[in-house]
């Protein structure tokens, strides 16, 4: 995929809890700016795309939340392209390819391999971003579309 997320025409950020119910939130708010922005709900990339979002702020709110009280999933898409990020201030930043395989079988389980698994069987990938002061970091998800 060659294209720049900050090139993309489509974003939305929402701040929320680190708490269970940010999950939920996360994905109608996904919904529901997709809708908005032409695509689909019955496209294939939606609900793997869905449920990375879902893992991702999953492991938010497990893993991040005592450092971290608050959340931020950003959503972005283009015309050919779909992303997505969830950022927390815990430092920790996980290894995503050492979550899957070559052979596509995960070496984790759940969470991580999941996203890493559905991620690269869509043909996207995946990023951590460390934050500038190395307090945080955001998770990227770039799909296809």
């Amino acid at each position: 995929m060659s294209t720049q997320l900050e090139a993309l025409p489509y974003r939305h950020v929402l701040t929320l809890p680190a708490e269970p119910s940010a999950v939920r939130m996360a994905r109608e708010t996904a919904e529901q700016a997709l809708v908005e922005w032409g695509i689909g709900l019955r496209h294939p990339t939606v609900d793997p795309a869905l449920l990375i979002l879902a893992e991702l702020v999953t492991n938010s709110v497990r893993h991040a939340a005592l450092v971290s009280p608050q959340l931020t999933v950003i959503y972005a898409a283009g015309r050919d392209c779909l992303a997505l990020a969830v950022h927390d201030r815990h430092p920790y930043q996980p290894p995503l390819y050492g979550s899957v395989t070559s052979t596509g079988t995960g070496t984790g389980t759940g969470g991580l391999a999941t996203v890493m698994e559905l991620t690269l069987g869509l043909g996207g990938t995946a990023v951590v971003r460390a934050d500038a002061d190395g307090g945080g970091k955001s998770i990227w998800i770039t799909l296809p579309l």
